[in-house]
């Protein structure tokens, strides 16, 4: 009686948790390994995508076999690797390995099989992109609606802020020009909030930022924001 490693492979952990195509991997090994009078002495179970090339169970299972001379079983080919590099440099390890979909495999067919899936996946990912761009060019939102909604609210906000700074700093901007005037007006004997309103309606085309008439409130902050008086509470 031989002595044969089990390996099962699932792509995710919902799948690992569930059990799905685990059965179908057991039953498949198990009765490979009845039909050819051999006897399963461990099995190692990974949950991990396909096109991966490190994988601790399956390195576990290679070491394990290599110790004592055993056989790696697996149920189908894909489920050990979907990369070409990959089953050729287990090919070159020396572990013995079948695969019960294709147990009269050889070394040659093994590595043709290896090819096929590998080109099989590069075109499943060509194909995935172009049916994407596709449906972009037809106007298709793709992606989460609510993740693409979040950035938008967050792009208002950046853009918000912006204008907010660019108001603020225009804000700035005239106040240092009324200041000047505000200043003349104070060299000329206008010592009151009111006789500096008065005299920048009478002297000046000067307006305040809202376009109207100063008033002693308005002068008032324009003063404040450029810290010639402080503000009254």
């Amino acid at each position: 009686m031989g002595r044969i490693i089990a390996y099962y492979r699932v792509s995710t952990a919902r799948q690992g948790r569930s059990g799905l195509g685990l059965d179908a991997q057991r039953a498949s090994v198990e009765g490979y390994a009845a039909s050819t009078g051999n006897e399963i002495i461990n099995v190692f179970t990974e949950i991990e995508s396909g096109n991966k090339n490190d994988r601790p169970q399956l390195k576990e299972a290679l070491e394990l076999c290599e110790l004592i001379g055993a056989r790696l079983v697996i149920a189908k080919l894909d489920r050990l690797a979907r990369n070409l590099n990959f089953i050729s440099n287990l090919m070159e390890s020396g572990v013995k390995f079948t695969a019960v979909d294709m147990p009269e495999a050889n070394e040659l067919t093994i590595h043709i099989m290896g090819a096929m899936a590998e080109h099989e996946r590069k075109m499943i990912s060509q194909r995935t992109k172009e049916g994407l761009k596709a449906a972009k060019a037809r106007g298709i939102q793709l992606g989460n609606p609510r993740l693409a909604e979040a950035r938008a609210q967050r792009k208002a906000g950046n853009d918000m802020s912006m204008a907010t700074a660019v108001r603020v700093e225009a804000s700035n901007g005239r106040a240092d020009k009324v200041i000047k005037f505000i200043n003349m007006a104070r060299e000329v004997g206008a010592n009151t909030l009111q006789q500096i309103a008065d005299h920048l309606n009478d002297e000046t085309e000067i307006r305040t930022p809202m376009g109207a008439m100063w008033t002693r409130t308005a002068v008032s902050r324009v003063m404040v924001k450029a810290g010639l008086i402080r503000c009254s509470t």
